[in-house]
């Protein structure tokens, strides 16, 4: 389970505004933000609004891209996720499927975001 995750990001409004208009399906929200001294920072929360996923400038020496997986409610909304990725012009990098080799009940779809992170909205049928 994650607790949070912070992404160091080229442009903090924009990564904001990708995650909550392509995961909206999932409940994501901006729960907070506030300048630092490296620029604004924006924290991002689900159903719960508790801040997890929290949006920062560049601070390090080149980029990282990371894996980030989101819990999708259904399979509906996985593939909610990947029609509003498509729209936003998002590279996607699998389309909406079961992936046996997880587990029989795992669906997910995988994208980048505008700073080339790999991030997934997956749901789990158990």
């Amino acid at each position: 389970m994650i607790d949070h995750l912070a992404l160091q990001v080229a442009d903090v409004d924009a990564a904001s505004g990708f995650y909550v208009r392509v995961f909206a399906p999932l409940g994501v929200t901006e729960a907070m933000r506030f300048d630092s001294p490296d620029g604004p920072v924006a924290g991002l929360s689900g159903p719960d609004g508790m801040p997890r996923l929290w949006l920062g400038g560049l601070v390090d020496d080149g980029h990282r891209p990371v894996h980030l997986a989101l819990t999708a409610p259904s399979r509906a909304a996985v593939d909610e996720v990947f029609a509003l990725a498509k729209d936003a012009g998002a590279e996607i990098l699998h389309e909406p499927r079961i992936w046996p080799e997880y587990h029989p009940g795992y669906y997910g779809v995988f994208l980048r975001d505008p700073d080339g992170n790999n991030v997934e909205a997956v749901h789990h049928t158990w």
